[in-house]
C-alpha cells in the first residue's frame, strides 16, 4: 500500500490540464475500515495538501460524527477522490474532477484494502461513477440510502456551495445523518 500511495503522490498524467499542476492527494493504509470516495480537492486543500482540510472538511466531519484525530487517522478513514489533484475553478464552485483518475488508480487502491466495511460516495461525481446503473438524481439516491448498503452510501458534497441543497432538504441532516452518525460509530467501535 504505501508504495502504491507513494507512486499515486508522484502521479502526473494529467499535469498539462490542471491550472495549478499536481498535486495528487490520497489517504488510505491497509486496515482502513471506511473509504470516503468524493470529487476532487479544492484549492485550499491543493495549498495545504490536507485532504478535507477546509469547511467542507469540517461539515464532513459533523456529518460523520468524528472528530479531526479520528478522522485523519487512516485505519479509520481511507481518503480517495475522482480527481486526485485540484482541477480549476468554475463559475460556480470548482471545475469537475479530471476523468483519468479513476480508471487509472481506484482499482489498485480497492485491491489494498483488507479491512473496508463502507464505501461513502460524495458528491453526484462519485455516485454516478460507482452507481451507474442507478439513472436518479443525487437527492433521489441520498433519501434512498438504505438501498445500497451495506457496501454504499451515497452523501450530498459538504460544500457551502450546496448550502442551498441543505436548505431545500432539511430531511437529510435532520433523519438521515444521525442514521450515518450511527453507522459510523458502529463501525469505528
Amino acid at each position: 500500500m504505501e508504495h502504491l500511495l507513494a507512486t499515486i503522490r508522484q502521479c502526473e498524467f494529467c499535469v498539462n490540464n490542471l491550472p495549478q499542476g499536481a498535486r495528487p492527494i490520497i489517504e488510505a493504509s491497509k486496515d482502513s475500515k471506511i473509504l470516503l470516495i468524493s470529487q476532487a480537492p479544492g484549492r485550499v486543500v491543493h495549498e495545504s495538501g490536507i485532504a478535507w482540510d477546509d469547511q467542507s472538511g469540517k461539515k464532513l466531519r459533523e456529518w460523520l460524527g468524528v472528530n479531526e484525530s479520528t478522522f485523519y487517522n487512516t485505519s479509520n478513514f481511507a481518503i480517495l477522490p475522482m480527481g486526485f489533484c485540484y482541477p480549476g475553478k468554475a463559475k460556480t464552485g470548482d471545475m469537475p474532477p479530471r476523468k483519468e483518475c479513476a480508471p487509472l488508480w481506484h482499482e489498485q487502491v480497492f485491491s489494498e484494502l483488507n479491512n473496508l466495511e463502507l464505501i461513502i460516495l460524495i458528491g453526484s461525481y462519485a455516485s454516478n461513477y460507482y452507481l451507474p446503473q442507478e439513472k436518479t438524481k443525487l437527492t433521489e439516491k441520498v433519501a434512498d440510502f438504505k438501498k445500497y448498503l451495506p457496501k454504499f452510501w451515497p452523501l450530498p458534497h459538504p460544500s457551502p456551495v450546496n448550502r442551498f441543497w441543505r436548505i431545500k432538504n432539511p430531511w437529510f441532516e435532520d433523519a438521515v445523518v444521525p442514521m450515518l452518525q450511527e453507522k459510523i460509530a458502529s463501525i469505528l467501535n
